[in-house]
Order: structure tokens, then C-alpha cells, then sequence
């Protein structure tokens, strides 16, 4: 590694932490709540507006269901917030629904959520991302024309963020989200105070529109009135989008870990839960319209009028004689669509940690970084979302379809498993109290379950060829793939097994027959031959594979002439190879004496810059990767320093891969 990435990748990532500092990167709660919040936050900055926008549908009159589908939806979020506050107690490894579905369902159940929960973190990226840069997008033409560029390039800088390790982007995040938080309570609270108590008669600029049915003069019979609101229920059910992350990440929190989480989970709770029915009540104190065709629905408004966000209109209301307050909240709002994706950048890597050490992905992803971070699991989820942006076009609308899906099927599944958690734990417990504890808390689990899982039923229906299917795809690819990867380590163990059971068969080497490369009599060959000769085999030999006439005889004649006293032996190569040549003459000694171990020396040149490795040590490579699978044969590289390789020993740190994460560094 150079000097220049050497120093470029300190200053983005900064110092290597010691292990032993792992304390330091915990998160306390006022810290916790925006880091796991901003998801689930942003969701409801979004969801109200999904709501009104299917009931406009069947015409301004459906609107009348918005305040009581906004009280479903807020139920049901206490509901999955109180069961997530029993799986943070019961589970607080941070194994989240895949240890509570897997403990209790078993493991194809829990596999099926962790494909659903990895799928949907980075759907989460991919939408956020996406969302902030058609928000920016209305303000800043230039932005909207090139938004896949600046989506891929946010993504990389929250990854970037993130890979320096927990504390710092959590801090980083802290203030947008709190100014979030505030910007809204502060919108909502002076709203309803204009209006309720100064009597300030406020109206959203589309207020004075007439909307109309998409259907206009046909009556809307029953049963699809009522698919239009459970449509419109689940549509608004995209709040609850991120309320499972904190359960995933109390490995994050400080100690006590389970109770600080299910304290932030109860916080997060309280603030999503006002804003998102504080929002539904403005935006029916304010007469404000959102149509799915504005140009078709919308009667009265202007040609070239363009439908602002829901939040945009209420700020817009709000702050009507205060234009710097329409601007905070369109910017905190737009903010907190890019910090959304931070909360699958800290779920995310933890759970692929898990999943690594259930060997159902790569050992990679099991490992911290230098800064303490998961970092192979933030790079994986960065460059899946990259991947996702750039496929749809970092278009919301395409994306917003394959979304939600993978969160309701862990919601569900993880209530089912609180259930059967539940019921387990009854059988055993005798203590009158702790029997009514847990029979509450079974009775909320099914209830939260029953609404999850008509959630979900809504939406595949609803959503499902519109895009859902790319989501449920991808699910199952995943599913397959950990299979897969299980099955290869199991076999790997198993096999490591039988071997080692079989140890006491092994019979040692009788002879070591040590075979040195020659190309050229020069220093490198000297040193191989001196290396070798100091191991003390039984047989030592140079050979040199001719290639060319007339080098081979000068090589000899310069070999007899020297004081080298190892015998050197020529193998002819017709077809002018040298990997098959030297392989059928090592199988040979190994088939002429089965007991005998073939060591083979092969000089290999350290250079200083990559193009020199083109330049060199080419046969040698190839060479190698062919000996490494020969029974009894056993390959040693013999380096020699070219003068190139000089400066790589003022540039390169003098230490070894990992020692970072050993702590051997200060």
C-alpha cells in the first residue's frame, strides 16, 4: 500500500482504534435515538402523505378516513414497539428478529428473516437516498438531472461515515435529527396553536382546488371501499418502517444494554407516533390536498403547477408570514431522507455479523475494522445500493414498490416466534405474577401479529406486480445463497473432522527431496539454493527447464564453471513450457517414493511498483497456484529485494495485516 492511500484512507477513516476501545464506541440514549431513529423518522415524514394520496382515489369525501386510519396505524405501532421492548430484554445479543424467529420457529424461519431484514436494509438505503435527492432535487434543478450521480456519491459518504466507526457518525447524526425532530413539533405546535387558539384561519396553497374521483360520477361500492382503506392502512403503515433496528443493534447501546434500548425504542416510539398523527390532524386543519393525478384531479389548479410534499404545504401554511421556517423544514426534512439510510448502516453490518458466525455468509463480514466498525458489511450494503440506484434510476416511485415488503415478513414472523416464546416460557413458570406478565405480553404479541400479517397480505396483493415480486426474488436468491454457503463450511468441518479422527493413521515423511528453480545463476538462485541446503533435506537438487537451446547450454556450461556444488538437471520441454514439465517431474518423484515430501524452492523477485510485477514473477505465480494442489508437495517463496522495492519500506507501516484489530498498534 502506497503512502498516498495510506494517508488517504487515515483521513477518511481516521485512527485505528485498539480492541480494547470497543467500550468507547458504544452509544448512550440521547445518542442511540437519532442514530436508530432517523429510519423511522423519516418514514413518517412520508407515510401521512401515502395515505391521503390513495384515498384521493374515491374523492375528497375519503378523506374523512384519514384520521382514523392515522389512529390504526399509530396503534399499531405501539403494538410492534411494545413486542420489540419484550425481544430487546428476551434477545439483547442484537440477533433481533433472526434470533427470536430462529430460537423459536427454527432455522428455515429465521434464515427467511434475515434474507427479508438484508433485502429491506438495502431497499432502506436505496429509497432514502433516492427520496432526498428528488426533495433536493425541486429546489435545485441541477441536482434532479444528475440525482443518480449525487444518490451514489451520498451513499458513499454516509458509508464513508459510518466506516469511521460508531460513535463519530453517530454524533455526526445527532443534530440533523434532533433538528428533525424539534423543526416538526415546533411546525405542528404553532400550527394548532394559530388555529385553535389565536383563531388564524390557515389553508395549504391547495386548499382552494377541487378534487375530484378518478372514477367521477361512478359510486365506489362497499368492498372496494374497504380495499381502499386497508390500501390506504398499509400504505400508511410505511411508518413503521425502522422501529426493528434498534432490537438489531443493542450491541451498539452502552451497558445496561437491553434496558438503554428499550428505553430508546419507547422514546422513539412516543416522538413517531406524535409527529405522525400531529401531522394527519394539521393536514386536515389545513385543507390540504394530495392527489395521485394532480393534473386530472386537481380542479382549479393552475397548468404548470407543481404538487409540493405534504410536509411542504404544512410549512409553507405554517410559516406563511415567515419564510425562513418554510425553508428550515423543507431542509431538516430533505436531511433527514439522507440520514434515514444510517440506520440500515448500523443494522445492517450487525446482523450480517451474526449471520457470519451462524456460517451463513462469508467469515469476512464477522470481523471489525480498524476503527471498530463492521467495515466489510457497510462496503457490502453500499455497494448493493449503488447497485439499486443505479438499476432503477434512483427513481422512487420504481423503488418505493419493492420497499416494505421484507419488513413486514420479519414483523410478522418475529411476533409468531413471541408468541410461541411466550407460550414456552408458560409452561415452566409458576409465579402467579410473572404468568400475567407473560400472558399480557403473548396477548400483545398476537395482536401485533394478526395486524403484521395483514399488513404484509395488503401489500404483496396490492404491490405485488407493480415491483414487489423483484423484492420477494431477491429474498429468495438470498435465502438460496446462505443455504449454500452453510452447506459448503458444514462440509469443510465434516470433512476437517474425519480427517483429524484419521490422525492417528498418518504415517510421517520418510525423505524430504528439496527441488530448486533455476532460471539463471544469479543472486536470487544462490539464495534459494543456500535456504534450501540450510533445511537439511535428504535430497537436494537445481532444475532448469529448457526452453530455449542455447540458453539452457550457456546456463550449464556457467553452472560447471561456478562453485555451486548441487547437481543441476536440465528437463526438456518440447512445446516450450515450464509449469507441465516441472509438475509431471515432481508427480514422479512422489509416485517413486509416496512417503517422500517434495519441497520446491522458487525465487521470486519483491518489487516496488505494480507494473514491475507484470514485468516479473509471472511463471513463478502460475507455477505456484498448479504445486498447491499436488498431494505431498510443498512450495517455499524465496524473496530477493529488488533496489525498487526500497521505498516501500519507508512508505509502508510496519506491521501485519490485523494488527490493528490485535491492539498491537498505538
Amino acid at each position: 500500500m502506497s503512502k498516498l492511500s495510506t494517508a488517504t484512507r487515515r483521513l477518511v477513516l481516521g485512527r485505528p482504534f485498539r480492541s480494547d476501545k470497543l467500550s468507547h464506541t458504544l452509544l448512550p440514549k440521547r445518542i442511540a435515538l437519532p442514530v436508530f431513529a432517523s429510519d423511522a423518522l423519516s418514514s413518517v415524514a412520508y407515510a401521512p402523505e401515502e395515505i391521503f394520496l390513495v384515498l384521493s382515489v374515491a374523492g375528497l369525501a375519503s378523506y374523512s378516513f384519514a384520521p382514523w386510519i392515522g389512529l390504526a396505524v399509530a396503534a399499531v405501532m405501539m403494538i410492534v414497539i411494545a413486542s420489540y421492548r419484550q425481544n430487546v430484554h428476551a434477545y439483547p445479543s442484537g440477533g433481533g428478529d433472526y434470533e427470536v424467529v430462529t430460537t423459536n420457529l427454527g432455522g428455515t424461519a429465521g434464515l427467511t428473516v434475515a434474507s427479508a431484514l438484508l433485502v429491506d436494509y438495502v431497499l432502506t438505503v436505496a429509497v432514502s437516498m433516492a427520496s432526498a435527492m428528488a426533495n433536493i432535487g425541486s429546489a435545485v434543478p441541477f441536482i434532479n438531472q444528475h440525482k443518480v450521480i449525487f444518490a451514489v456519491v451520498a451513499i458513499l459518504v454516509l458509508a464513508s461515515l459510518n466506516l469511521r466507526g460508531i460513535r463519530e457518525s453517530g454524533t455526526a447524526f445527532a443534530i440533523p435529527t434532533y433538528a428533525f425532530m424539534f423543526g416538526i413539533f415546533a411546525m405542528l405546535g404553532w400550527g394548532l396553536f394559530q388555529i385553535h387558539v389565536l383563531g388564524v384561519p390557515l389553508q395549504a396553497e391547495s386548499a382552494a382546488f377541487e378534487m375530484h374521483a378518478e372514477n367521477e360520477g361512478e359510486d365506489m361500492v362497499a368492498i372496494a371501499m374497504v380495499f381502499l382503506v386497508a390500501r390506504a392502512f398499509s400504505s400508511g403503515c410505511a411508518a413503521l418502517t425502522g422501529v426493528e433496528a434498534i432490537s438489531n443493534g443493542v450491541p451498539a447501546f452502552r451497558k445496561p444494554k437491553s434496558r438503554n434500548a428499550a428505553t430508546t425504542l419507547l422514546m422513539l416510539g412516543a416522538v413517531a407516533t406524535t409527529l405522525f398523527l400531529g401531522i394527519i390532524m394539521l393536514a386536515r386543519e389545513t385543507g390540504v390536498k394530495m392527489a395521485e393525478r394532480p393534473e386530472e384531479q386537481l380542479v382549479g389548479a393552475p397548468a404548470d403547477y407543481h404538487q409540493k410534499t405534504l410536509i411542504a404545504q404544512l410549512a409553507d401554511a405554517v410559516f406563511h408570514d415567515f419564510p425562513v421556517g418554510l425553508y428550515a423544514i423543507a431542509g431538516v426534512t430533505a436531511l433527514i431522507l439522507v440520514l434515514a439510510a444510517n440506520t440500515a448502516f448500523n443494522g445492517f453490518p450487525v446482523l450480517g455479523s451474526i449471520l457470519a458466525q451462524d456460517r451463513f455468509l462469508p467469515r469476512q463480514l464477522h470481523t471489525r475494522g480498524d476503527r471498530l466498525a463492521f467495515s466489510n458489511g457497510i462496503l457490502f450494503l453500499a455497494l448493493a445500493a449503488i447497485a439499486f440506484v443505479v438499476a432503477f434510476q434512483a427513481e422512487v416511485t420504481h423503488l418505493i414498490q419493492l420497499y416494505i415488503v421484507g419488513v413486514f415478513v420479519s414483523f410478522t414472523l418475529s411476533q409468531i416466534g413471541m408468541v410461541r416464546h411466550w407460550t414456552r416460557f408458560l409452561k415452566i413458570e409458576t409465579d402467579p405474577a410473572a404468568r400475567r406478565t407473560m400472558m399480557r405480553s403473548r396477548v400483545i404479541n398476537a395482536i401485533g401479529c394478526a395486524c403484521t400479517g395483514s399488513v404484509l397480505l395488503v401489500v404483496v396483493v396490492t404491490k405485488f406486480l407493480a415491483g414487489a415480486w423483484i423484492a420477494i426474488l431477491a429474498m429468495g436468491t438470498l435465502f438460496v445463497i446462505m443455504k449454500l454457503i452453510r452447506k459448503h463450511y458444514d462440509t469443510v468441518a465434516r470433512e476437517l473432522d474425519e480427517q483429524e479422527a484419521e490422525l492417528e493413521d498418518i504415517v510421517l515423511p520418510s525423505r524430504n527431496h528439496a527441488v530448486v528453480l533455476v532460471s539463471k545463476l544469479h543472486l536470487p538462485t544462490r539464495r534459494a539454493l543456500a535456504y534450501a541446503r540450510a533445511t537439511r533435506p535428504d535430497v537436494l537438487e537445481a532444475i532448469t527447464v529448457s526452453v530455449d537451446d542455447a540458453e539452457t547450454r550457456e546456463l550449464v556450461h556457467t553452472w560447471e564453471e561456478s562453485d555451486v556444488s548441487t547437481p543441476l538437471k536440465v528437463i526438456a520441454s518440447p512445446y516450450r513450457e515450464i509449469t507441465r514439465p516441472v509438475l509431471d517431474y515432481v508427480k514422479r518423484i512422489t509416485k517413486e517414493s509416496p512417503r517422500t515430501v517434495v519441497t520446491v524452492f522458487i525465487p521470486e523477485y519483491v518489487v516496488g511498483h505494480w507494473w514491475e510485477q507484470v514485468l516479473h514473477n509471472q511463471s513463478a505465480l502460475r507455477l505456484k497456484g498448479r504445486l498447491l494442489f499436488e498431494p505431498n508437495v510443498m512450495v517455499t517463496s524465496v524473496p530477493w529485494q529488488l533496489n525498487s522495492s526500497e521505498r516501500l519500506k519507508t512508505l509502508q507501516p510496519q506491521s501485519a495485516p490485523g494488527d490493528a484489530r490485535r491492539g498491537f498498534l498505538d
